[in-house]
């Protein structure tokens, strides 16, 4: 079976993205130990709540060099929400540093008329990557969930692989490069296509070793 090691850094719900990884077909472990991410099929980096407290738990349990060994050492790994965020050098939420793995900034939607923040509830994902694994047996446009009021802002456009519109404004809505795959939209709570999704990336982490 395949393992995916799900870090634990008191911020979201964990038990519900294991839900969804189980449904995947893959034997999901909470976790910050070290050695578990190391030696896990594959990744997944989830988050909800804020981009400072998130750094600041990821510090406080010397996180931060295992996610960067994981994402160095070519397995899977797939960020989600909060968790896509943090990848970034820094955000317009906080104060603390991003992880930097992914150069640029996490921007705040500007404001307009009749446009409600958080960006809230089902969406439209617009593929920029067709052939991204991560996309495999999806129709165009599927219908994700998502809860965000910030949205990343990746300096290499090419890395891009997905995006959302909320009022006017067109937003990266998933990144990928290499490896490393990280959604603003919450599978474990998009029905189907969700699941669909963590089942492509258990695929793609049963094949790593």
């Amino acid at each position: 079976m395949t393992i995916i090691a799900v870090i634990d850094y008191d911020m979201g719900n964990l038990h519900s993205a294991c839900k969804g990884l189980e449904k995947a077909g893959a034997i999901p472990k909470i976790t910050d130990s070290p050695r578990e991410i190391a030696n896990a099929d594959g990744v997944v980096l989830p988050g909800v709540g804020s981009f400072d407290p998130a750094m600041q738990h990821l510090k406080e349990r010397d996180l931060i060099e295992p996610i960067k060994q994981a994402v160095k050492s070519g397995k899977p790994f797939l960020g989600i929400c909060l968790g896509l965020q943090i990848l970034f050098e820094a955000s317009e939420e906080g104060k603390e540093e991003g992880l930097g793995i992914i150069k640029g900034k996490v921007k705040r939607f500007q404001s307009e008329p009749n446009l409600t923040i958080p960006h809230m509830g089902w969406n439209t994902l617009d593929f920029t990557q067709n052939n991204q694994q991560l996309w495999k047996n999806l129709p165009l446009s599927p219908y994700l969930y998502f809860v965000h009021s910030y949205y990343v802002d990746p300096l290499n456009a090419e890395i891009i692989s997905g995006q959302v519109t909320h009022g006017s404004q067109k937003v990266t809505a998933a990144i990928a490069q290499d490896n490393l795959m990280a959604v603003q939209f919450h599978p474990e709570k998009s029905s189907d296509y969700g699941l669909q999704i963590l089942t492509n990336f258990v695929e793609l982490a049963s094949h790593y070793f």
